[in-house]
């Protein structure tokens, strides 16, 4: 147990010190932008307005409200102090809109959409690699082509391709939304089946492309464990076909499993390509408005949260490994 607490106090300490450097880059990054989006906001309410004196006037009510009229390492100091308070400040290109309401709408959509992609994704390709590897044959000759094939198929491309096909060729699905732009969002049926219907291309085309990746990772290790010392000897043994194989592929799933951990940890940035395509109303969406609009505030609590997601599935998959992989703690305790 000593060698653990020595890993787990390293992995802390890593962690508090990235969450440091991730806080700076969050605050500093975006306020390096060219542009005064304060002057942009009090352009749009003081239109008609002739009198200097009186913009003036606007203008410094409205840095003094924004904070960007103190030195900016006040302002940072503030901004982390109401981050931990759960305060993001008032967005710049929806204002007088929280931040943090715009973050609280826009994730549920974008964790609605990325969680189950990345879950059929991850079982369908896991599953389409061990055939491949456990047959070698009919199947592997063509899991494997169409695997690389859509593997390398980017984001963009793939969902480009769906949006080029089913949406403006067939016209089956619509092209863009998270939902009709006619209705209002209630639990109606109409509602319901007009989300169900905008979520399609954007949910399969995440799928696809894991789908192609899972595949080949699992078909790789699957094939590297059927290879293993240890099958030839249990063969050799006279155990069973079917118990040596649940081994086997309970062994390759190790390095996928940790795949799926970073996968959702990191489902908030991931989720920006398909967002943007079809115009979905999740927080990869909200980014790109908010770097669109210069929006400091909404572009720095977002980058945070994708940030902390990552550095948090991270953490946990090092706290996990460290538990059932007797290796790190013998390296530790040395």
């Amino acid at each position: 147990m000593k060698g653990y607490r020595k890993y787990f106090f390293n992995k802390v300490l890593w962690l508090f010190v990235t969450l440091i450097f991730a806080f700076i880059l969050n605050f500093f990054l975006p306020r390096l932008m060219p542009g005064d989006p304060v002057a942009a906001i009090v352009g749009r309410l003081a239109q008609g307005m002739s009198e200097t004196t009186g913009m003036k006037a606007v203008y410094e009510r409205y840095a003094e409200l924004f904070g960007v009229d103190k030195p900016m390492i006040q302002q940072f100091f503030i901004y982390v102090r109401n981050v931990l308070k759960g305060d993001f400040g008032l967005s710049f290109s929806q204002f007088p809109r929280p931040v943090a309401d715009i973050i609280g709408s826009s994730i549920l959509w974008t964790i609605g959409l990325q969680f189950p992609a990345i879950i059929v994704g991850w079982i369908i390709g896991n599953v389409l690699g061990a055939v491949a590897a456990y047959s070698r044959k009919g199947w592997d000759k063509v899991i494997m082509p169409v695997s690389l094939f859509v593997s390398n198929i980017p984001a963009f491309g793939m969902a480009v391709i769906l949006l080029a096909i089913f949406a403006v060729n067939l016209k089956w699905f619509p092209t863009s939304g998270g939902y009709g732009f006619d209705l209002i969002p209630n639990l109606s049926w109409q509602f319901v089946k007009s989300v169900i219907s905008h979520y399609q291309l954007p949910f399969w085309s995440i799928v696809l492309v894991a789908i192609g990746g899972q595949a080949i990772g699992m078909r790789s290790m699957s094939i590297y464990e059927l290879n293993a010392d240890y099958v030839k000897y249990a063969r050799f043994m006279g155990i069973k076909d079917g118990t040596i194989i649940k081994y086997v592929f309970r062994n390759a799933m190790l390095p996928q499993i940790t795949g799926l951990a970073l996968s959702i940890g990191t489902m908030v940035g991931g989720a920006l390509i398909a967002e943007i395509i079809f115009s979905y109303p999740g927080l990869g969406y909200t980014l790109l408005n908010g770097v669109m609009g210069q929006d400091y505030p909404l572009i720095s609590a977002s980058t945070l949260i994708i940030t902390i997601m990552v550095l948090i599935a991270n953490f946990l998959i090092e706290i996990v490994y460290g538990l059932i992989d007797p290796r790190i703690k013998a390296a530790q305790a040395e």
